[in-house]
């Protein structure tokens, strides 16, 4: 607290009555400040004060104006006290218009003994020291959120780069099992131990997925496209996302959908994650060989979509705590099988972001669980889209009719490496470079049909080698795909601008790969 926090400020009528009062409060060790005129007071109002001491004739000087625009504008946390001292008499109009303008007045009639002035004014001080306590607890608030909103967009920076720099290793791992599984079988126990390892990187690539959303929500960096949808094909596609994980435990899957179409406005992609994630939350807490139902129907104008399980179940107190981020269900960090904690959040925040509610009911316990998310319906469209196929999950990408020339340019050689590879397996002639220029120098002696190209190159950026692509005649007709461990719809938007006919996130599956592939004209 500064020295001049607490001065008295004193407006007198006259010199000799301000010595007086400056003796008087000196005794009591007070500080006082004599102020000779209203355009003084509001100067060291400006510079700080305790208590404002003035007599009645002040209330009726114009230049009082000024002084009362000061208080008025005091912080919320401030109210600077007055203490007049006025003669006896009867208020007029005039002086209760001003002494309703200061918010923090004490009236003492004149004449004040000197202990009844002295009293009020330190009764004021008190009240003025609750006001600066209450100003030091906002700014340490202040200060708190301030450093907590910096912690949190830190975090959430540090999510998303380390998702990133995470997708850059698993990109030929993935690959490298592509390929794996393409060879002659070494072993009769070759097959069993690929499928493990694809199923752990399935694993893999879904935290790191959760981590990337995460921070994107965090950040309001996810944009929902929102179109028509029909709930069936919801459930076909999430079902067949999981398959590996209900597969792998042996669960039983049991449908229960509704015979008629249920139709929502919302982003395909961002259901079949919410669907997704509670299918392979009951896959993980439900013991080897267990139930999972999966029901789809309609209620109130709402479409529901509820998943439940004959699993390990939830304690009352954890009804609502589980979909806060990084909770894990206690006593079943075992069957977590290394979750971290993000895929509830992300259910509850991505159906919100909808419009719609998601609540959790156990009755206790090793007694199952039930998930139910509802979601405001729509009617059908006019003309309903035919419904999706879908292809079993881990099946190889279909080769393409053609052999093409592709180009691989990533400066992770093993990436790009493993790339080539698996395209030379299917037929295609590939070769890698792992530099932006070097790339460019390629492309102008291979023409190639198709180039693969990350975004973050070390010399010449993926954008700037897509631009000249396209400025080069002689590549007219390429198709060009970036390769990228950043995939919002920011990234994807700059991609398209620079000439990119595809984007794909790493770690990219083969199936995508081999989509591109085949739909080339």
């Amino acid at each position: 607290m500064s020295a001049s926090a607490e001065r008295v400020l004193v407006l007198p009528p006259t010199r000799r009555d301000g010595e007086v009062t400056l003796s008087l409060l000196a005794r009591s060790g007070l500080e006082g400040v004599v102020c000779t005129a209203l355009a003084a007071l509001g100067e060291q109002l400006a510079q700080g004060a305790g208590v404002v001491l003035l007599t009645e004739d002040a209330l009726f000087d114009p230049a009082l104006e000024s002084v009362l625009a000061w208080l008025e504008q005091q912080p919320p946390w401030s109210d600077v006290p007055v203490v007049v001292l006025a003669r006896g008499r009867q208020a007029t109009p005039a002086m209760d218009r001003v002494l309703g303008r200061l918010r923090n007045v004490t009236l003492l009639d004149r004449p004040v003994s000197a202990r009844s002035m002295l009293s009020a004014v330190q009764a004021a001080l008190r009240a003025r020291r609750r006001q600066y306590q209450i100003r030091d607890q906002l700014l340490l608030q202040e200060r708190t959120q301030a450093e907590l909103r910096d912690g949190d967009r830190r975090k959430d920076e540090f999510l998303a780069t380390l998702a990133h720099e995470l997708r850059n290793p698993l990109a030929p791992l993935r690959t490298g099992l592509a390929v794996l599984q393409a060879m002659p079988a070494p072993d009769a126990r070759f097959a069993g131990v690929l499928a493990m390892m694809e199923r752990q990187m399935g694993q893999i690539v879904r935290l790191i997925d959760d981590l990337l959303d995460v921070a994107r929500i965090s950040r309001g960096k996810i944009e929902l496209v929102r179109q028509p949808l029909e709930l069936h094909e919801v459930v076909d596609a999430a079902l067949e996302s999981c398959a590996p994980m209900v597969a792998a435990a042996r669960h039983e899957v049991r449908l229960k959908l509704a015979p008629q179409p249920v139709w929502v406005d919302a982003d395909r992609a961002r259901l079949v994650q919410v669907l997704g994630n509670l299918i392979g939350n009951a896959a993980k807490y439900t013991p080897d060989g267990g139930r999972i139902t999966v029901e789809l129907g309609s209620r109130g104008g709402c479409a529901e979509l509820a998943v439940a399980d004959n699993g390990v179940g939830l304690a009352p107190e954890m009804l609502t705590r589980v979909f806060d981020m990084f909770v894990q269900v206690q006593g079943c960090v075992s069957r977590s099988q290394g979750g971290l904690g993000l895929g509830l959040s992300l259910v509850r925040r991505l159906v919100e972001m909808h419009g719609g509610t998601v609540d959790a009911r156990s009755a206790g316990p090793g007694l199952g669980s039930t998930f139910t998310v509802a979601l405001p319906q729509r009617a059908p469209p006019v003309a309903a889209s035919a419904p999706h196929t879908y292809r079993v999950a881990g099946a190889p990408a279909p080769a393409s009719v053609n052999a093409l020339r592709v180009l691989v340019i990533d400066d992770n050689a093993d990436a790009a490496d493993a790339l080539c590879l698996w395209l030379q397996s299917m037929g295609h002639a590939a070769c890698a470079r792992y530099s932006g220029s070097a790339g460019l120098q390629a492309a102008r002696a291979l023409r190639p049909d198709v180039v693969f190209c990350d975004i973050g190159l070390p010399d010449l950026d993926g954008r700037e080698v897509a631009a000249r692509l396209r400025r080069d005649p002689a590549q007219h007709g390429v198709t060009l795909v970036a390769l990228t461990g950043w995939g919002n719809l920011n990234d994807r938007q700059l991609s398209s601008r620079a000439g990119f006919d595809a984007h794909l996130t790493k770690p990219v599956s083969l199936e995508e790969i081999g989509r591109v592939l085949a739909a080339r004209p």
